[in-house]
């Protein structure tokens, strides 16, 4: 049977091994593992990448959120606003600094953060907003910046599917206070292993953020802040790197892929794209649509070697992690609609032509047998 995955590294790691080998090795001969030339080198040129002032290499694209929300000076107490929908880590981060995460509903369009619910959701003790750019499409940065700067609110966007995704000019991790990258294999920058950062304009804030990462540190033994043990490691960051050379290129490909997709899938009755492939805005890290009897859909397609999956079955307030919010069922009734109805298709840069086709024509089959 063919199969065809969600995601597969390993054509692309063959093209690059060259270089990916020969950038572990120049790690390896200066024996500079943490902190060393090649994370500066990246950290430089991500941040000449995204159009920011700094970047600050970290362990994860969790980190990256918890790290922004203790350099802003969130705090136990306080309350951070985020959307439902997204992956389970941007509500852990906040939790994890006891702050308190409020959630909001998304936009049936795309999936990201309801602008529109956004202000009702403001109290008092509101200290930040997190914008997701869901599926590598950049959230309303024009609203939420609006409404963070009337009510004295910081705007964390959390970029982790998002790398190069652009509206007027402006790159994802350039609109916001800060901005969260997760540098997880298999995302659109992904390193060979964990890893993530964090972007920002303000100098006294990636000063904190350097601190923050290090143990709280910047002089050796002199710990001026509560940091963490949060570097991304040497290694990681030039391999990195060398795949940032890359990676407009393969937004390119993904771009051609999704609008292949969109034409192939536009005369399926009940099939809708939640994403057009019609501008800058989306980098497609994920090429979600909606269908209907989308279990027995998916499951049909996973049994015919086909591996699609559901990004994201349950919504953050239905989590057990977060039953200690009391949000009842039905409270956000667009994202419970969408994680009963939506899928992922298989999409990277290395699709062919002949395995989207593939993907395109199961797909149909299973829809015409419609119960």
């Amino acid at each position: 049977m063919k199969t065809v995955p969600l995601v597969d590294l390993s054509e692309q790691l063959k093209r690059l091994s060259p270089e990916l080998e020969a950038s572990i090795s120049a790690v390896l001969e200066r024996g500079d593992f943490i902190q060393g030339q090649a994370l500066q080198r990246f950290e430089e040129n991500f941040s000449r990448y995204v159009g920011c002032r700094s970047t600050v290499g970290v362990n994860s694209g969790t980190d990256a959120l918890r790290l922004s929300l203790l350099a802003l000076g969130v705090a136990p107490g306080d309350e951070v606003i985020l959307p439902v929908n997204t992956f389970f880590a941007t509500g852990a981060a906040v939790s994890s600094v006891g702050a308190r995460p409020v959630f909001v509903d998304v936009d049936k369009s795309d999936a990201n953060l309801d602008c529109s619910q956004l202000e009702a959701a403001i109290t008092a003790r509101t200290r930040a907003v997190i914008g997701v750019h869901l599926f590598g499409r950049l959230c309303d940065t024009d609203a939420i910046s609006e409404v963070c700067r009337r009510r004295g609110l910081a705007f964390i966007e959390d970029a982790a599917q998002a790398h190069g995704a652009s509206r007027g000019g402006r790159r994802a991790g350039a609109f916001g206070d800060a901005a969260a990258f997760s540098f997880y294999p298999g995302k659109n920058l992904g390193a060979c292993g964990d890893g993530g950062a964090v972007t920002t304009d303000d100098p006294d804030l990636a000063d904190r953020l350097f601190k923050l990462r290090n143990f709280g540190q910047q002089e050796k033994h002199h710990h001026e802040l509560l940091g963490l043990n949060s570097r991304l490691d040497t290694i990681q960051a030039a391999l990195l790197d060398v795949k940032l050379r890359y990676l407009d290129e393969w937004t390119q490909a993904r771009r051609s892929l999704a609008a292949a997709y969109a034409r192939g899938l536009s005369g399926l009755e009940g099939v809708e794209v939640l994403t057009r492939p019609d501008n800058e805005q989306s980098v497609f890290h994920l090429f979600v649509i909606r269908v209907p009897e989308r279990d027995r859909v998916l499951t049909a397609l996973n049994e015919s070697g086909i591996g699609a999956q559901v990004h994201y079955p349950l919504p953050l307030h239905r989590q057990p992690a977060f039953a200690y919010l009391d949000y009842p069922e039905g409270a956000f009734p667009v994202a419970e609609q969408l994680s009963r109805d939506i899928l992922s298709l298989p999409l990277y840069p290395e699709l062919s032509e002949v395995d989207q086709e593939h993907v395109m024509v199961t797909l149909t089959r299973i829809l015409n047998e419609r119960s």
